[in-house]
């Protein structure tokens, strides 16, 4: 039988089976612990330039459909399974995990121990990653050609996935539409936009490249900023952007790469975590109310910011909301002045729960009042 390696690059080297489409693909190896909504991860535009390992070990039962894509194609660089399912077998499926690699051209490894990998990672933190498929080269030699790709600090991604033209998602019939927002697409998810939609929204979705005469032709009600891929520090231009939103006191709604980019503009650091959160159970503590939420994460990036009592800036004050119950990072941030919050996660739960769904009412409200104050 054909070998296939996922090799790391401290030199860790896991020898698999080929599979989903053959050859070699290079990334930052992350670990999701969602035992189900693989394909939503799939077609994230977030995982762009990753190495997805699925930390549950049997994957594909369910097939893909087109009805739960996220984006118009699969984003990750590699996909890694332990036990990948012989038989789909579900009444939405319309072709199988593996065939919708193979036509993306996605290189995949599977009969490797995920959870392994998922320990390594955890103990060692994210790396840089290589899947060779088919491929003739020697150890050493794929430990080199790992260590030569690129790593995620300092990447700027999310030009990548933004969309060229705007587009308009409109309120499904029977619902009334009371607000217009410029959602700038950082690597937005489909079910973001609908979700807004749902409540009234009238969500034009606009490219990276949107300037602030872009966004204000509209005469939006609010601004949304999505999530993406890349490292937060090198979006020096869309920081501009918020900085000129805030001053003019706009309201604005910020997740994941989205909440990243606001956590700058307000004046804070960001900085790369061990091993990041990625997954659809992630415990999630409010500090408003004290309740637990379980939320869908996919982070390698958080905002150092204080979470104890309120902070200062150009902006008036503001505090944390949110932090994460296993390890204490920042998960929100809000400003008691300004119109603006953000989460580190993904209220839209595509897939996910949806524990966090109320935050697009906030949003609402925050137009709302802040519509009735400029009246």
């Amino acid at each position: 039988m054909n070998k296939a390696y996922l090799v790391l690059d401290d030199g860790a080297i896991f020898e698999g089976q080929p599979w989903a489409a053959t050859g070699q693909t290079f990334g930052e190896a992350v670990f999701s612990t969602g035992m189900s909504g693989y394909q939503e991860t799939l077609t994230d535009p977030s995982y762009h330039k990753q190495v997805v390992i699925m930390t549950a070990p049997h994957i594909g039962n369910t097939g893909m459909n087109a009805a739960d894509e996220e984006s118009s194609k699969i984003w990750v660089a590699g996909f890694v399974v332990r036990n990948p399912s012989p038989r789909v077998s579900n009444w939405r499926s319309e072709k199988s995990l593996e065939d919708s690699l193979i036509e993306s051209g996605v290189v995949g490894i599977s009969g490797v121990d995920t959870r392994a990998i998922t320990r390594h990672l955890r103990d060692r933190g994210a790396m840089r990653v290589g899947i060779f498929s088919g491929v003739e080269l020697t150890r050493e030699e794929m430990v080199i050609a790992v260590r030569k790709s690129p790593t995620m600090a300092g990447s700027f991604l999310a030009a990548d996935v933004s969309t060229v033209d705007s587009y308009v998602v409109y309120p499904p019939e029977g619902v009334a539409t009371k607000l217009r927002v410029a959602a700038i697409d950082l690597g937005i998810k489909a079910a973001t936009p609908r979700n807004m939609a749902q409540r009234g929204i009238e969500v034009h979705v606009m490219p990276i490249s949107s300037t602030l005469e872009d966004i204000l032709a509209i005469n939006p009600d609010g601004v949304f900023l999505s999530n993406g891929p890349g490292d937060p520090a090198t979006m020096t231009d869309v920081i501009t952007l918020v900085r000129a939103l805030l001053d003019m006191k706009m309201p604005i709604f910020g997740i994941c790469f989205g909440h990243q980019i606001i956590g700058r503009a307000l004046g804070f650091d960001t900085y790369k975590l061990p091993f990041g959160h990625r997954g659809i159970n992630q415990p999630v503590k409010n500090l408003k109310s004290g309740k637990v939420e379980i939320t869908a994460h996919n982070h390698g990036f958080a905002v150092n910011a204080p979470v104890e009592g309120n902070f200062s800036t150009v902006y008036g004050a503001g505090f944390v909301s949110h932090i994460c119950l296993n390890d204490g990072v920042v998960e929100g941030l809000e400003l008691l002045e300004t119109p603006v919050f953000s989460v580190q996660y993904h209220p839209e739960a595509a897939a996910g729960p949806h524990d966090a769904s109320y935050l697009f009412d906030h949003f609402v409200e925050l137009m709302e009042r802040s519509t009735k104050v400029s009246e």
